[in-house]
């Protein structure tokens, strides 16, 4: 009966969608109905109002819808949608202060002689605005009031005039900042803790491990992350715009002719361009380029292009006047002071101790103030001319309030769809088809889709991502990336606006488009540029480094990079180590040379472990080789191995899932009471024997080669894994070996500061007062401690600690031990004198060789060569399913 009431939520949602009812009650009004529908079924029918629920009741479903709008709202950790009204606001400010309007007229100028040229300069202008505005509908009717008029009087196609205007507007979907992709990132972000969650239990289920390794987990994402991996995508679908109007210009001249500028290019032309062209230049470069460097979060970088907004409108909507530039000129000279004060002071205020850091403090202080000066002063000029600002205000409160009144509204649906099974139908669904995760995936897409033909990109990506992406996010067979899949649906959910009937881009269009421009010529207009998308969206689906790259080399470059220990790195980088041992003769030289070391002037047991790190060195370069080689076996095999692999854990699925339905059916034998319960106890028997004869026949499909398959392919991995973790252990160990003895040498002069204060206890210990010999025995074991290699002389102090404060204090005993501190100091200055002469240069030479190579993995931080590495090898997606 679940399915019945599923059926009923996606029938009353469809039908209020449809009947053009809100969004923002649609959504919940269907969850809360069929939820109360189900209950009230089941109380008349069955006698319990969790009869008709897959699992759980009614209160626990509305419970979980109410739980999810308080999770949207009110907690702290999701704070990417703060990002949200920043950016509506940055965008409704620059189109309404006319800024769109001079870069189309402007670029159109300079691109206009050009085959296709006022086409380009449309797509130009689009991508602009989509990394200033991101407003489709502001773009599209910009464009369409002052662009189509001037492209139809120079008789390029309506149906290519169109379709640009309408695609390029549409451009703000997928090029940062989005609204979409900010939607997008917090979804994922709960998908992916679904996502892991399903990971685990496959892997469990798969190996019979209790726990999964970390290096086999799903990653998550965030805005910035979406930012990031959007760029790339959304340039290439911009230039594939650029170059399929291009083509058809020069394959069709009179579709799209070139139009000559009737002005002349001349210095005050190129003064226009660069007032037109560098502002909304400077203001991408700001937002999107303190994502980029990590100087900014996405919320903070939100807050700069809404400033930034305020500041170019100051100016635009006062243009003519003398002092129209003034805020702006103030904005700019603040900023350059606040970036010399951040880069010639310490501006930490708390740890202000010199003049010079007070003169930092001080500008950094002026230099705020000029800023708040600005932007009040051009916001007292936004308020003023028209009450542009109260409008855009307006503007931002209403779609900000739309979009999470549509969220909010998405988490009840998505909660009352669970309750009646609906997620795991959709996972059993996908599961079953042939072809794994890319017929998953081709299905999911192609849904995608199908729904932007009939709903906005708000509604697919509240409702369908949180129910379809982690189901993709846990195939260990594709092992995407939530960044990835992120993209992929916003390209998907983008060709929302340019399809037919309901695409809003052609709606906005058709509003402002002259009568002469039929609506048929606006649909054939749009179909090449949906094909297009399509390209895109295919190119990116085979290229994952197009997306994951910029992601992954930010982070590997920021200050807050993963350790070279991160599990997730360590497969790349020994791919690196071993290039660099190919190519580069520097490690082998380093090993050859410490090898040849005199180590006799180190004790015995420094000396040992010593040599042994020098010897592991190479052990571990040949491990490293091993373990290569054996991944080649592994790979070889692999082939052959891996259908064989997914046909018997499919069968074992089943029959896990057969196993369950017994153990459930005979839990209803053992808890029935009554006559009815014995009536159709024969019933229970039957269906218990047919699932035992199920599973008796699926265990015989499992081929009788597959034990000894399963052991061979495990003997070949298994040598893979020991080789690399004997590499990892000897890298590890050459390393710290040699940085051990070093760290003692660094430390020797810190060792002879401390002699006086040993040799001046001796009176203390012999004549004083115990109590107060023993602190102060206890205070120099303590400076000793922080000494590399004093253990010996710290061991022996604290056993004259130990003498001094025992109640029978034997100050003989406490002497004696004293004696031995003094003999193993004295030694301790002998060696240490010895290999600073004879090992210090050869250390040194060691560590500086192996440094980028095995010692890698025991840095603070990536070198930029191994960051520039790691981001390309992990922007692939690895195959994971041969360890499931």
């Amino acid at each position: 009966m679940e399915l019945l009431f599923l059926a009923l939520l996606v029938l009353i949602m469809a039908t209020a969608l449809g009947s053009g009812y809100p969004v923002a009650f649609a959504l919940p009004g269907a969850a809360i109905i069929s939820i109360g529908l189900a209950a009230g079924s089941g109380y008349i029918f069955a006698g319990s109002t969790d009869a008709f629920f897959h699992s759980g009741g009614p209160s626990q479903w509305l419970s979980a819808g109410v739980t999810n709008l308080r999770g949207v709202y009110w907690e702290v950790e999701r704070d990417t949608l703060i990002a949200i009204p920043l950016f509506i606001f940055m965008g409704i400010m620059l189109q309404r202060s006319k800024i769109a309007e001079d870069l189309l007229v402007t670029m159109a100028q300079l691109f206009g002689p050009v085959p296709g040229g006022l086409g380009i300069s449309v797509v130009f202008v689009g991508a602009l605005l989509a990394a200033t505005t991101g407003i489709v509908g502001a773009t599209v009717v910009a464009m369409g009031l002052i662009s189509l008029p001037a492209m139809l009087r120079n008789n390029y196609s309506p149906s290519l005039a169109t379709g640009t205007i309408a695609a390029s507007g549409t451009l703000g979907q997928i090029i940062p900042p989005s609204i979409v992709l900010i939607i997008l990132a917090d979804q994922l972000a709960s998908a992916t803790d679904q996502a892991s969650t399903m990971r685990k239990a496959l892997y469990k289920e798969a190996t019979g491990e209790l726990s999964m390794p970390s290096v086999f987990d799903v990653a998550s994402t965030s805005a910035g992350e979406m930012f990031l991996g959007a760029f790339v995508p959304g340039i290439l679908l911009v230039l594939l715009y650029m170059a399929y109007i291009l083509v058809f210009a020069l394959i069709r001249p009179s579709a799209a002719p070139a139009v000559k500028y009737e002005g002349k290019f001349d210095l005050s032309f190129w003064r226009k361009v660069l007032l037109t062209l560098v502002p909304p230049l400077a203001l991408i470069f700001l937002v999107l380029g303190s994502i980029i460097t990590g100087i900014a979060t996405v919320n903070q970088a939100g807050a700069i292009g809404a400033a930034g907004a305020l500041v170019m409108a100051g100016y635009r909507l006062t243009e003519g006047s003398r002092t129209s530039y003034y805020p702006a000129i103030l904005a700019l000279v603040s900023m350059a002071l606040i970036g010399y004060a951040l880069s010639n002071f310490d501006m930490n205020i708390k740890a202000m101790s010199t003049s010079r850091d007070a003169l930092g403090i001080q500008i950094g202080l002026v230099a705020t103030l000029m800023l708040v000066i600005s932007l009040v002063w051009s916001g007292i000029r936004v308020l003023r001319i028209e009450h542009t600002l109260q409008g855009v205000m307006l503007e931002t409160a209403k779609t900000t309030s739309l979009v999470f009144i549509i969220l909010l509204g998405a988490a009840m649906l998505t909660a009352a769809f669970r309750a009646f099974g609906g997620e795991e139908l959709v996972r059993d669904f996908l599961n079953s088809l042939p072809g794994g995760f890319w017929s998953q995936f081709i299905i999911v897409m192609a849904v995608i889709f199908v729904l932007g033909f009939f709903l906005d990109f708000i509604e697919i990506a509240v409702v369908v991502v949180p129910i379809v992406s982690p189901i993709l996010l846990a195939d260990p067979g594709a092992n995407i990336t939530a960044v990835w899949l992120g993209v992929m649906i916003g390209l998907n959910i983008q060709t929302s606006f340019l399809t037919p009937p309901f695409g809003f881009a052609l709606f906005y269009l058709r509003g402002v488009a002259p009568a002469v421009v039929k609506t048929v010529q606006m649909y054939k207009g749009v179909i090449a540029f949906i094909s297009l998308q399509l390209l895109a969206l295919a190119i990116v689906g085979v290229t994952p480094q197009l997306v994951n790259y910029l992601p992954n080399r930010v982070s590997f470059l920021s200050e807050t990079a993963p350790p070279p220990r991160n599990p997730k790195l360590q497969y790349c980088l020994e791919k690196f180590t071993g290039v660099e041992l190919e190519g580069n003769g520097a490690t082998l030289s380093a090993i050859k040379a410490a090898q040849g070391l005199d180590l006799g002037a180190l004790p015995k047991s420094i000396a040992k472990d010593l040599a042994d790190g020098f010897a592991g060195a190479e052990t571990a370069i040949n491990a490293l080789q091993t373990a290569f080689a054996a991944e080649a076996e592994v790979d070889a095999a692999a082939p052959d191995y891996r259908p064989q692999l997914a046909s018997v854990r499919n069968i074992q699925k089943q029959i896990r899932e057969a196993e369950s339905a017994v153990k459930d059916i005979s839990r209803q034998l053992g808890r029935g009471r009554g006559d009815d319960h014995e009536a159709g106890r024969p019933e229970l028997e039957a269906r218990i024997a047919e699932y035992e004869a199920e599973i008796e026949r699926l265990k015989a499909e499992i081929p009788a080669s597959w034990a000894d398959a399963y052991k061979t392919f495990a003997v070949l991995t298994k040598a893979e894994d020991k080789a690399r973790l004997t590499y990892r252990r000897q890298a590890d160990n050459s390393w710290e070996s040699a940085e051990t003895v070093l760290a003692m040498l660094d430390a020797t002069p810190a060792m002879g500061a401390l002699g006086d204060k040993l040799r001046g206890l001796r009176a203390d210990v012999e004549t004083g007062d115990p109590a107060i010999s023993e602190g102060l025995v206890n205070d120099l074991t303590r400076e000793f401690r922080e000494v590399a290699g004093s253990d010996d002389v710290e061991s022996a102090l604290s056993k004259v600690r130990r003498e001094l404060k025992s109640s029978s204090t034997d100050i003989d005993k406490a002497l004696a031990e004293y004696d031995k501190a003094i003999a193993a100091y004295d030694a301790q200055m002998v060696w240490r004198a010895a290999a600073e002469t004879d090992l210090r240069a050869g250390l040194v030479a060691f560590l500086d060789g192996i440094r980028d190579t095995l010692g890698a993995r025991s840095q603070r931080d990536l070198s930029r060569k191994q960051a520039l590495y790691l981001a390309a090898c992990t922007a692939g997606h690895q195959d994971l399913s041969l360890h499931f």
